[in-house]
């Protein structure tokens, strides 16, 4: 904890940082991204489905910007989600329902059709779960979604971008698709974060400024930069 910035750490790497005077500040760059492309959807209220939970970044960061959204968060540690409700309680009346369960079983218990926005930005030991980014995880969150629903998942990877290419292969279902990305992560100099969108995208989804340079790519270009794969 650092004044109002409390930061979650997890094998040695800060996993969550959450300003609990103003859930509406993102501080790693990544979240900001798809914080983008939260408030590129429509207005109004959500229902989101978030795989991945943690200090509940996003979740937070929906209740501040989206009044009365819904939302249920798969979280599978239970330790995290006990020290998170003691060290940093969610706001009373969020409509957060938080599942200890992982992303792979719980999206089993979802109705069909139910969620406008599911998000995946879960890790296990420092990378994306393998189950989270297969061809049938992908098929589940199609299942999900509801009309004019879409899907953001946070990856990590370098090139030649195996994991993204596969996941790519396997979300192109869903619909349109944009990736973001940081210039350094594309030219291979260390792996990084790639924002995936697919579904009903909306305009411009990675809007905001930032002190770093991004990269994305909507369209053919994604099947240009990222295609060749088959679902994993």
């Amino acid at each position: 904890m650092s004044g109002d910035l409390y930061i979650l750490t997890r094998d040695d790497m800060q996993q969550s940082a959450v300003d609990l005077e103003d859930p509406r500040r993102l501080v790693f760059d990544y979240v900001r991204r798809i914080g983008d492309v939260v408030d590129a959807l429509p207005p109004g209220p959500l229902r989101v489905l978030h795989v991945g939970g943690a200090a509940m970044t996003l979740p937070r960061y929906v209740w501040a910007t989206r009044p009365r959204s819904s939302q249920i968060v798969l979280e599978p540690s239970v330790e995290i989600i006990e020290q998170v409700r003691a060290e940093a309680p969610l706001p009373a009346r969020s409509g957060i329902r938080v599942r200890p369960v992982d992303g792979r079983n719980g999206i089993g218990d979802v109705r069909d059709g139910s969620q406008d926005l599911v998000i995946l930005d879960a890790f296990a030991g420092g990378v994306v779960p393998e189950e989270l980014t297969s061809g049938d995880f992908v098929a589940e969150v199609h299942r999900v979604l509801g009309p004019g629903g879409v899907f953001v998942a946070n990856l990590v990877d370098k090139p030649p971008f195996p994991r993204i290419r596969s996941f790519v292969a396997a979300a192109r279902e869903i619909g349109a698709m944009a990736v973001g990305a940081e210039p350094a992560t594309l030219k291979g100099r260390r792996a990084g974060n790639l924002i995936v969108v697919s579904g009903e995208l909306p305009e411009a989804p990675f809007g905001s400024p930032s002190p770093l340079e991004y990269r994305v790519f909507e369209g053919r270009a994604v099947a240009d930069a990222f295609g060749g794969a088959k679902p994993a």
